[in-house]
Parts: structure tokens; C-alpha cells; sequence
């Protein structure tokens, strides 16, 4: 067994950084070997020239990039998307549907199914399924999507697409006696999150009973946290079994909340991006879900200023919340690696530096820019 090793590095483990030590990895079959000590004389090496290295991202929720987007259903665009997003470090993903007719979604579900296996082997992020944002969410809280083509909570619809769905995005009051969030609690393994809602606090806390553990995009499409009703906010940060996305663009939510959530939710804290088309793109017109949207900066937003997406990069997500707290590096890169694989239960193969996990390991410098992507042993990105 030849393996290889990463010497000069910072490696980030999920609970310390360790200097002076080596990762080795196994090339042939794709698996951390674990940190070690020494390196034989005539191994294969390589030199992270005091960078860290780290595991690779995991984006849970993010539509498109580079112009394409999931909804498109269009395959050779999805794959654009995976190979784009292994430069900012991902090396797997959810691509993420939205709102859109049924028939739309249907096709979207099919063109992600048609590549989830060849995407473990390509040099893009691989896909490990899909987060399906809506259709089952509350009008008053639809933001961007397109209140035409919301539907009632259906878990039938879900558990047949359970093979490609990995998430979903419902809103509990919308879903009577909870019965689709107590059919798919009991008979899939889907992990389902609450968003565009505007359920009061006393429904969010007794849906997260019945089987809601995850909340989408933290604060944006939900009802707000205030002192006399804590609304979803409060139910998610309040629920120990939920974990919680933040879109840390320092636009989405103020950058003084990032080590508030950190320090009440711990590793239930996820990083994602939420990123539209228009990410990896110039300033100008997009569109998201068939309306039109406009980027100025980091911003995204539909014409009447109702904000829609982002144009984050998960590596810049985790610059950000570095640059905003005091929080230990391995706790933030936890945000963007382990603990959305916790939350979508790969974390056995996926989301750190251990024995046996997959070899997907990013080199960064102290800004978080991505040097080299490593995915199942093999480099698939060089800067």
C-alpha cells in the first residue's frame, strides 16, 4: 500500500489543530489513514508550505452557480456547478431545488439522480443528494419563490424521490396534525428542516418533536425571534435535536450573531451558502425559480428588494465567521465540514480528517482561499 502524505501543514481535526505531525492518505482506494509522526524516505509527499489542511467542504444547500441552476435540470449544468464549487473546497453537495412547478422539480430530481453515481468519480464536488426547498411552505414567508407553485406538505411525493431527496424544507404550520413530518420521520430517513414559516413559537418547539431537526437558513423566511413570541428562530435555537443553517455573507444575518448561534447550538451550527446562478458571476440580471433577480455585490435581490439567495462561497463563509468571532479554527471549519454531514448522517465517510473517512481534504492559506482540493485521494482542483 503506497500512500501519500501531507508534511508543512496545520491540519485541522474536529476537535484541535495539530502542527508538526503528517496526514497520510491511501490514493488507490480513497481513505484517510490517519495523522502520523514520521514519513518514510521514499514516500510520495506533499507540502502544504504551512497552510492548513483541512476536510473537504459540504454545502447542503445551494441552487447554482456559474450561471447554472439545479431547477434548470439540465445535467451537463449541474456537473458545471460541482466542478465549479470544488475551487472554493466542496467536495460534496445538495443541489437544491426551489418553489417551482411540480413537473419542474420532478425533472430536476431526475437529472441529479442521472449523476449521482458518475459524481463520485468525476473531478468535480460529488452529489450526495438533493435538499428540496419547498414546494410545502407557508405564502407569507415565500420570499423568493413563487407563491403559484406552493403545495401542502405531501410525504408520499418525498419518500418516493427518497432515493435522491436527502432534505426538505417544509413549513409545520402548513402541515396539518403534522402528518407529513410524522410519515417521514417514521419511514425515511430524509432530514426534514423548517423554513419559510411563520409558525409561532409553540408549533415550531412541537414540530421539532414530531420530527423536525433542522432549520433552513436561520432568521431569513421565519417567523423572528421577539420577547413575547420567540417564533422559529427561538424554537430552533431552543430544540437541542435541531441543527441550524446561517448564511455567513455578513449580508444575510449580522455578523455579530455568528458566536451568539455558535455557542447555543454548538456542532448543530451549519455553514451553507444558499447560492443562486449568479454566483461565480459579474453584477447584473439573473434569474431564480423563473423570476428575475439582480446582483450587486454580495447582494441578491428580486425587483421589488425582497432578497433572493446569495452569491456566497462556502470557503468565504468560513473566512467570515473567522473574521467575526473568536471562535478556534477547527470549531468554524466543523461548521462547513462535519456538521452538515452530521446533519444529513454521512458524517461515517465525510466531513474530517479520520481513519478510515474519505480522503477529501482542502489545502487553504490563513484567509481561507482554497489552494488544492483533494477528493477521495485524488487532487481535483490546484490553484
Amino acid at each position: 500500500m503506497a500512500l501519500t502524505y501531507i508534511t508543512n501543514g496545520k491540519i485541522v481535526l474536529p476537535d484541535s489543530v495539530v502542527c508538526g505531525k503528517f496526514l497520510a492518505f491511501d490514493e488507490e482506494n480513497g481513505t484517510i489513514c490517519g495523522v502520523v509522526d514520521t514519513v518514510p524516505a521514499d514516500a510520495q509527499v506533499i507540502d502544504a508550505g504551512g497552510n492548513y489542511v483541512a476536510p473537504g467542504l459540504v454545502d447542503i444547500h445551494i441552487h447554482g452557480y456559474l450561471g447554472e441552476d439545479t431547477c434548470d435540470a439540465k445535467p451537463e449544468g449541474i456537473k458545471k456547478m460541482a466542478y465549479g464549487v470544488a475551487e472554493n473546497g466542496v467536495t460534496a453537495f445538495l443541489p437544491t431545488t426551489m418553489t417551482v412547478s411540480k413537473d419542474e422539480i420532478v425533472a430536476a430530481l431526475d437529472a441529479v439522480r442521472s449523476l449521482k453515481e458518475q459524481s463520485k468519480t468525476w473531478d468535480g464536488a460529488e452529489i450526495i443528494g438533493v435538499h428540496a426547498e419547498g414546494p410545502f411552505i407557508n405564502p407569507s414567508k415565500k420570499g423568493a419563490q413563487a407563491e403559484e407553485n406552493i403545495l401542502a406538505p405531501d410525504a408520499d411525493f418525498i419518500i418516493e424521490n427518497a432515493d435522491i431527496i436527502t432534505s426538505v424544507t417544509l413549513a409545520p404550520e402548513m402541515d396539518e396534525g403534522h402528518k407529513c413530518i410524522k410519515k417521514l420521520a417514521a419511514e425515511s430517513n430524509v432530514l426534514i428542516s423548517m423554513g419559510h414559516t411563520d409558525a409561532k413559537f409553540e408549533e415550531a418547539m412541537s414540530a421539532a418533536k414530531d420530527g423536525v431537526n433542522h432549520a433552513t437558513h436561520l432568521f431569513n423566511a421565519m417567523s423572528a425571534l421577539a420577547h413575547r413570541n420567540p417564533g422559529v428562530v427561538g424554537a430552533a435555537l431552543a430544540s437541542n435535536n435541531v441543527s441550524v443553517e446561517v448564511i455567513a455573507d455578513t449580508f444575510h444575518i449580522n455578523p455579530g450573531l455568528y458566536a451568539i448561534i455558535a455557542k447555543v447550538k454548538g456542532d448543530k451550527m451549519v455553514l451553507i451558502t444558499d447560492c443562486t446562478r449568479a454566483g461565480g458571476m459579474p453584477d447584473g440580471e439573473y434569474d431564480l425559480g423563473g423570476q428575475p433577480i439582480f446582483l450587486k455585490g454580495i447582494e441578491c435581490r428580486l425587483a421589488d428588494g425582497t432578497i433572493a439567495g446569495s452569491v456566497l462561497k462556502l470557503n468565504h463563509a468560513v473566512r467570515n465567521v473567522l473574521n467575526h468571532t473568536d471562535l478556534a479554527v477547527y470549531e468554524v471549519f466543523n461548521m462547513a465540514s462535519l456538521n452538515p454531514a452530521k446533519a444529513i448522517r454521512c458524517d461515517n465517510r465525510l466531513g474530517s480528517l479520520e481513519a478510515g473517512k474519505d480522503a477529501n481534504i482542502i489545502i487553504t492559506d490563513e484567509n481561507i482561499n482554497i489552494i488544492r482540493t483533494i477528493k477521495k485521494g485524488r487532487t481535483i482542483y490546484e490553484a
